[in-house]
């Protein structure tokens, strides 16, 4: 792990660690460099559950929203524009009389957020450097405009948030699913990667289902899906998905798994959620599935189905189904 902005701004003293008082990282993920802080002071406000786990296992406080006071407050920006201002003006109400620190990546939108920045709170000192920058000022009001108003609904009806998958509307990957799907998929069903639940209020149309398990990793996506699905017979799980447990055997698992972490695709994730569908079935069980075109799931459902066809799809992406899940050998 290379050494981070914040990291090189506390050791040679341009930003100095307040005397006491909490430290909120807004953002901070597994890969980022917190070495030079000490993690009793510090709290993570942090909605992936991955990261939300990997940094308690390093002895960090996590949080899904931030409590404050605050003395100091970093924001690690996200890609999404409307997301990474709320948390500017979230860390800034959270931290009355202290400082806040934003950094991020050039190709996540670093450099014209520090210009806005300079607009409207006096930048203290900044840093440049490992492809990206960073700027702290003193919190201000400034950025209370940028305040986000929660979700808000979609032209289709569906609640959404900045920040999650698809947020401006339903992903055509998604819908494709959803219409390839039989009428009847059994009563144990599972949406693996649920989102903001459109594929799970698609598969609960279906009288049959007895119980449908909605798991996510994005705390946020997931507080839209519960607004979404009004049914008894959803069960939502808060889970990094490749370590979550089925509380019982499944007739069929859904899913279109995230296929990226970052801006380059990373074809484990997919391939993990693949190998959990088939732990999770019944011998008798089925994996429908949708991913981009050029993601190569087949090899991947060949060694964990023993059977697996194309159903639909164009040149963007595709629908399989798979059957007979094949069970690890103790």
């Amino acid at each position: 792990m290379a050494t981070s902005r914040l990291t090189t701004c506390l050791e040679d003293g341009s930003l100095l660690l307040p005397p006491e008082g909490t430290i909120a990282l807004f953002g901070a993920t597994s890969d980022h460099d917190l070495s030079a802080l000490p993690s009793d002071r510090c709290q993570v406000i942090q909605t992936f559950r991955p990261d939300y786990d990997a940094l308690m296992a390093r002895g960090f406080d996590c949080v899904t929203d931030p409590a404050g006071p605050y003395a100091l407050s970093v924001v690690f920006l996200p890609r999404a524009r409307a997301q990474g201002q709320a948390m500017v003006a979230a860390a800034c109400a959270a931290t009355p009389g202290g400082t806040v620190m934003v950094d991020g990546l050039k190709t996540d939108g670093i450099e014209p957020m520090i210009k806005i920045c300079r607009t409207r709170a006096e930048v203290q000192g900044h840093i440049s450097k490992a492809h990206g920058k960073a700027a702290w000022f003193p919190a201000t009001d400034a950025f209370s405009d940028w305040t986000s108003a929660g979700p808000s609904r979609i032209a289709d009806g569906f609640l959404t948030a900045p920040g999650v998958f698809s947020a401006d509307g339903i992903d055509p990957a998604s819908a494709a699913l959803a219409a390839a799907l039989p009428a009847k998929i059994g009563q144990s069903v599972a949406d693996f990667g649920a989102g903001w639940g459109y594929l799970s209020a698609q598969i609960l149309t279906r009288t049959d289902i007895a119980v449908l398990h909605v798991i996510e990793a994005d705390h946020t996506a997931l507080t839209c899906a519960r607004a979404n699905i009004d049914d008894p017979r959803a069960k939502f799980y808060w889970a990094d998905l490749p370590g979550w447990q089925s509380p019982e055997r499944l007739d069929t698992v859904i899913m279109n798994p995230p296929f990226h972490t970052s801006r380059s695709a990373e074809t484990s994730l997919g391939q993990a959620f693949i190998a959990a569908a088939a732990r999770a079935l019944k011998p008798t069980g089925h994996l429908w599935i949708v991913a981009n075109r050029h993601l190569p799931y087949e090899a991947t459902l060949a060694e964990h189905f023993g059977e697996t066809t194309e159903v639909s799809g164009d040149k963007s992406f595709k629908v399989l189904h798979a059957q007979r899940p094949s069970r690890p050998r103790r």
